[in-house]
């Protein structure tokens, strides 16, 4: 084939979810793990409906978002769900849905930084609920719309859920939780379907939604100096990990944790950082 050929082709839909419907929720901005999937995923040709927490951000994203439909949803009040999953199913008709983004997290950091043994009972159940519990939540209402032979649904979780990370407080143990979640629904959706559930867990990324965590600032730029490349991953590489865990491509992967962190979890020994330790 000539290179003139070459560019009058088709683009190959190496995703292979061209045209197929795929609903991204918790997109807040154009920063946001879950809008960076979005784009990812109507570039390759699917059919992308979005769920925001509420009308006003419906608005502000339909700023940006083009012609995507965006639904409403709050993910703490379970008829605010099952209005998705109707909405979901009059939207769609009879086409089922070929995937599930998950990248909805919530934590109250207003009482500023605490020791974790004094984490307020009220803000750690809360971030339960929204940050984990929705996902099976979610994951139910949708059940008998998700493509039951090649449907997958992907969470975003973080890098390690074992490394106790002060400023992260009680964040930690919930995405630990949304980690064994995804092992437990991928062995339940199993019984009738072939719904495949991952979690992609990314390093420190620079979201608006991570500047609301104290001392953010100065962990990032430790991990970045952390990682392998000296260079920080990026929101636009963990939204391609995502999107790879939702193709066909992946059809392999199931219930497993994809760890984004350029490295970084194997070099936390680099000669460098110690030697800056200790000097």
């Amino acid at each position: 084939m000539t290179a003139e050929n070459a560019a009058a082709s088709p683009p190959l839909d190496f995703l292979q979810l061209a045209g197929k419907p795929v609903l991204v929720t918790g997109v807040a901005n154009k920063k946001s793990v879950g809008w960076h999937t979005a784009k990812l995923l109507a570039d390759a040709g699917a059919e992308v409906k979005l769920a925001v927490h509420t009308a006003e951000r419906r608005e502000k994203v339909r700023k940006f978002c083009g012609d995507m439909t965006v639904f409403v949803c709050d993910v703490a009040d379970q008829d605010s769900i099952d209005q998705l999953a109707t909405d979901l199913a009059d939207d769609l008709r009879a086409t089922p849905l070929a995937g599930l983004v998950h990248s909805v997290a919530f934590a109250d950091y207003s009482a500023g930084w605490l020791p974790f043994h004094e984490t307020p009972r009220a803000a750690f159940l809360q971030a339960v609920d929204i940050s984990c519990f929705s996902l099976t939540a979610l994951s139910n209402a949708l059940s008998d719309r998700l493509d039951p032979e090649s449907g997958s649904v992907v969470t975003i979780s973080i890098s390690t859920t074992r490394m106790a990370a002060e400023n992260y407080g009680y964040m930690a143990p919930v995405k630990a939780a949304l980690d064994s979640s995804v092992c437990f629904l991928a062995k339940s959706f199993s019984r009738f379907s072939k719904v495949r559930f991952n979690a992609v867990g990314p390093g420190l990324l620079k979201t608006q939604s991570s500047a609301g965590i104290p001392g953010y600032l100065d962990s990032y730029l430790f991990a970045e100096r952390a990682t392998l490349r000296r260079e920080a991953v990026t929101t636009p590489e963990v939204a391609n990990g995502v999107a790879f865990l939702l193709s066909p491509r992946s059809s392999g992967i199931n219930a497993q944790h994809l760890t984004i962190d350029a490295g970084m979890g194997v070099n936390y020994f680099d000669a460098d950082l110690v030697r800056d330790a200790v000097s």
